[in-house]
């Protein structure tokens, strides 16, 4: 199974993006401000390329999420709830809906839940990998 994520320019303190699962569009995505130059602990976006996704336990969350390999200069990515990029610290947080001003999503459980009941559907038949998109200029 393959998802591509499409970033919009950053704005606001965040970036916001569009998951599309399977050539579908899934969801909205809030993450950290991608920036040019060092990384930012905790508010930097995760670079742009394509990662392997793979279902395994958070002691953060203490629940199973999915997690991305092999990010450059990164551990322990996930795709988790939250709203905004002050939830993120890194991470990709789902959501159904884009918060007023674009600062954010909204119904990120229900955003999640969905998404991670497809990914649990094939984790054991299929190699899941995420393309993130630079934001087109």
């Amino acid at each position: 199974m393959h998802l591509d994520l499409y970033r919009d320019l950053s704005a606001h303190g965040c970036t916001l993006s569009r998951l599309h699962l399977a050539g579908n569009f899934e969801c909205f995505v809030c993450e950290d401000v991608v920036r040019t130059g060092p990384k930012v602990w905790g508010k930097t976006a995760i670079p742009a390329g394509t990662y392997r996704v793979v279902i395994t336990f958070s002691p953060r969350f203490q629940t199973y999420l999915p997690l991305l390999l092999n990010v450059p200069g990164y551990q322990g990515i996930r795709i988790h709830s939250g709203n905004s990029e002050h939830q993120s610290l890194g991470c990709l947080l789902p959501g159904q809906a884009l918060m007023p001003g674009r600062v954010g999503v909204l119904r990120s459980r229900a955003a999640c839940a969905s998404l991670f009941a497809k990914l649990k559907k094939v984790e054991k038949k299929e190699v899941i990998t995420l393309t993130i998109h630079p934001a087109a200029a």
